[in-house]
């Protein structure tokens, strides 16, 4: 009777396992789909976050490109009211120098018609004439007197106007030298700003592919994370059902084994012995328990003694764990000690005149441009500069020029020099023909707008 209620226990099991076994598969399938569907939606993830960190980096640099165009736009009007300033100045000169020319020939003849009269009408005969027409020896000599001071003017107005003429001549060629100087750092920034533009343009382009790349992607991982949720809650139906169907199994086998037994009659008893006895055997062979008679509590095999604490993480009482120190390291000293005086820096300015421009070059020898020259030049004297003219610009402490030394920054639109005093300038021209470009001295600092004097020592 035992045996037959054994055989049709395991018979029910079988049956229902079998039905049981296909609907794990199949959760099995889909706890593994789901895996993958997820390790897809964080990679998504991953990818969207990355994009936006090289938008965040994109529009950081777009902004200081921004800032960057700005000030060159601002150098351009500079230099437009510059370079019509110097025109101005130019046609200034033009008017001069030919009001001049026509005061000389307006002199020259009137001093010609004089001269005549006296040399070359008169002869030997002009001061015989002179003595002739004098009352007495006084007239004569207040007329020879007069003669001589018209001819001395004369004279003197003559050079006069001859050294007019050769100052307004060489200002003018001064002017169109400084006119020139100007066209250039205005084609440069020119240059400058279009090179912005494109990069500005590269950049905003490469922000909104990644704009529309997260977008794609977003569109991706709602597509998984709605894929996800379908099939999640198809496991939880499959993992509903499966306990369903063991827990029916059970229940089924439970009650056509309760039939049998009560069907067996006055086996009932010893059988109930029995199973009690192979239940006992069964857990004992099983080792999953052992139950120990000094305290009386049982064991779990091979687990070993440990402390815990209250929220059951281990205690280490050997005290395995070293202790670490820890110590700071590295710190920098904040203050910065300069070397010389603006006048040094200043001489020491002047040493490279006659040395090329480069742009974007800083060798004091070999060629640098405005900026790169006045920031090699602080560096010999310990004094850390910006690279532009425009960061240059913003350095130091802020003087009238009035009040400049040497040593100090001159600061155009586009233009940096040093300060030599008396209102000369050292600094790095690209002006062409005249005066060469190059590392050089000027003798008008203002021969330009000037937007800022910095003393930085």
């Amino acid at each position: 009777m035992k045996k037959r209620i054994v055989c049709l226990t395991l018979a029910l099991l079988i049956s229902a396992s079998q039905v049981m076994t296909v609907s794990a598969s199949r959760e099995e399938e889909l706890r593994e789909e789901a895996a993958y569907t997820s390790s897809q939606l964080d990679a998504t993830y991953s990818y969207i976050n990355d994009l936006g960190a090289q938008i965040e980096s994109l529009n950081a640099e777009i902004a200081s490109l921004d800032q960057d165009l700005v000030n060159t736009m601002v150098n351009i009007e500079v230099l437009n009211t510059d370079i019509s300033n110097k025109e101005a100045e130019i046609q200034k000169t033009r008017k001069n120098l030919k009001r001049a020319k026509a005061n000389k020939e307006k002199q020259y003849e009137a001093m010609k018609l004089r001269i005549q009269y006296l040399y070359e009408n008169g002869g030997s005969n002009a001061w015989y004439n002179l003595m002739l027409d004098s009352n007495d020896l006084s007239e004569l000599l207040n007329k020879a007197e007069y003669t001589q001071k018209m001819y001395k003017y004369d004279r003197d107005a003559l050079n006069k106007y001859v050294e007019t003429i050769k100052e307004i001549k060489t200002l003018g060629v001064q002017l169109n030298g400084e006119k020139a100087e100007l066209e250039d750092m205005k084609a440069e920034q020119e240059a400058n700003q279009a090179n912005l533009e494109v990069q500005i343009s590269e950049k905003q382009s490469a922000a909104n592919n990644a704009s529309n790349e997260i977008a794609y992607a977003q569109q991706q991982a709602n597509e998984y994370a709605a894929l996800l949720e379908e099939q999640t809650a198809e496991i939880q139906r499959l993992e509903a059902e499966r306990i369903a169907a063991e827990e029916e199994a059970r229940r089924q086998a439970e009650a056509e084994a309760a039939a049998a037994a009560a069907a067996a009659g006055g086996g009932k008893n010893q059988e109930e012995a029995n199973n009690q006895e192979e239940d006992t055997d069964a857990e004992d062979a099983d080792g999953e328990e052992d139950y120990t008679e000094e305290d009386g509590t049982y064991e779990e095999d091979g687990s070993e003694d440990v402390v815990t604490d209250e929220y059951g993480n281990v205690i280490d009482e050997d005290n395995t764990v070293e202790d670490t120190d820890y110590s700071e390291s590295g710190s920098t000293d904040s203050s910065v000690s300069y070397s010389g005086s603006g006048s040094s820096v200043a001489d020491y300015a002047t040493q490279f005149v006659g040395n090329p421009y480069v742009y974007g070059g800083t060798s004091l020898t070999n060629g640098a441009d405005c900026s790169g020259f006045v920031q090699s030049v602080y560096a010999n004297f310990g004094v850390s500069l910006p690279r532009t003219s425009y960061d240059q610009m913003n350095v130091g402490t802020e003087v009238s020029y009035s009040e400049a030394q040497p040593g100090d920054l001159i600061c155009y639109g586009g233009h940096v020099a040093i300060y030599l005093g008396g209102g000369r300038i050292v600094h790095a021209s690209n002006s062409a023909p005249y005066p060469a470009g190059g590392i050089k001295i000027s003798d008008n600092a203002a021969y330009r707008t000037i937007l800022s004097v910095r003393r930085v020592m």
